[in-house]
């Protein structure tokens, strides 16, 4: 099942109609009254909005989250999702609501039509839990504002999926009040991280150069779609937007509106076919992100013109006097103690690691402080 004969709809805007024609009837004839909250958050394409048709092939279809409160999940939650399972239409607006897996060894779901209990995607939980499973925070986190080591172990993947999809129904109150607190890094938490960022781009912008010159135009290359894609990523914190991981990196920075002479300096920096035009590219791009930086008035201005490479013929923007300006801005204590290695996904990027809230805390809690 990859489409069903209506033809394709979004997904948020399915799981709505999921909610509220199949869910909630269910909900209030078998328990009126009992508080709960509705929304699609988490994994999958659509809760970032990028779902096409494609989607539809694997672990997409109607789902979703619903959070009771705590005592409320632990005594009501695995009954009512045996239920869902038996009292569920089989399908929604022509969309199977039933899932089957393909590989018993295999946890991706398909949907697929079935006479049968629904194999369903309605997960039942608290705000608590499922908060302390994406992100690492403590059971109580909607209540209380994350500490500076909770928002560095927090990828921004992660991150954009809590905050993003939708909320359907709010009656605990919890998961908005918990959404609201994590839609953006608090400010001092948000200089940091720029800071770092620019700092990833200040150690590589001069490899591009020094690869070529010794004839290694694939290792110059390569340095160069790093420093592209550490730019679309200083882009959207610059634009207040948590990045998403790679398969939807390209995607979201295009919805920033930051132009399209980036955009094809960018592009230009990816396809040039010698470090010339590669340089050229590239340093009109630092440019441009440099002036977007002077214009947040975080920090005093930074002379955003590039210049050569000490003595050596490479010219780069010398991102590193960004870094330290952006850095004298920041007053936090636990911050300023910190080297410039920023947030979990800003020096790491495998999709295990950032998987694992609990060690990406314990890796955090161990940075050491600077001069210690």
């Amino acid at each position: 099942m990859t489409i069903s004969d209506a033809g394709f709809l979004p997904g948020l805007a399915l799981s709505r109609i999921f909610y509220e024609e199949a869910v909630r009837p269910v909900l209030d004839e078998s328990y009126p009254g009992l508080r709960h909250a509705a929304a699609r958050v988490g994994t999958g394409s659509e809760v970032l909005g990028f779902d096409t048709a494609r989607s539809a092939d694997h672990e997409w279809g109607p789902q979703l989250n619903l959070f009771l409160a705590p005592e409320d999940a632990a005594e009501h939650g695995p009954d009512l999702h045996r239920l869902l399972t038996h009292r569920l239409p089989k399908q929604v607006r022509g969309w199977p609501t039933h899932f089957r897996h393909n590989d018993p060894a295999d946890p991706v779901g398909h949907m697929a039509r079935t006479d049968g209990p629904v194999n369903h995607r309605v997960s039942v939980g608290d705000v608590g839990g499922w908060l302390h499973a994406e992100l690492g925070l403590g059971p109580e986190a909607y209540e209380a504002a994350p500490t500076v080591h909770d928002w560095l172990a927090m990828p921004q993947q992660r991150l954009a999926e809590v905050t993003g999809g939708a909320v359907f129904h709010d009656g605990l109150g919890t998961l908005g009040a918990a959404r609201r607190r994590l839609a953006w890094y608090p400010d001092q938490v948000w200089r940091y991280l720029l800071a770092c960022q620019w700092q990833r781009i200040s150690q590589e912008e001069a490899f591009v150069g020094r690869c070529a010159e010794v004839g290694d135009d694939l290792g110059s290359a390569v340095v160069a779609g790093r420093l592209v894609r550490d730019l679309m990523r200083l882009c959207l914190l610059l634009r207040r937007r948590y990045a998403p991981y790679g398969k939807w990196l390209g995607s979201a920075f295009s919805r920033l509106g930051v132009g399209e002479e980036l955009s094809a300096s960018l592009r230009g920096a990816l396809t040039a076919s010698d470090h010339a035009m590669r340089e050229q590219h590239l340093c009109a791009a630092y440019e441009f992100v440099a002036a977007l930086q002077n214009e947040t008035g975080q920090a005093g201005p930074v002379d955003s013109s590039c210049r050569p490479y000490h003595s050596r013929p490479f010219r780069v923007l010398r991102a590193d006097r960004f870094a330290r300006a952006l850095a004298e801005t920041v007053t936090d204590p636990v911050l300023r103690g910190l080297p410039l290695s920023g947030s979990v996904d800003q020096w790491a990027d495998s999709t295990d690691v950032l998987g694992q809230p609990q060690l990406l805390r314990a890796v955090v809690g161990a940075l050491p402080r600077v001069g210690s």
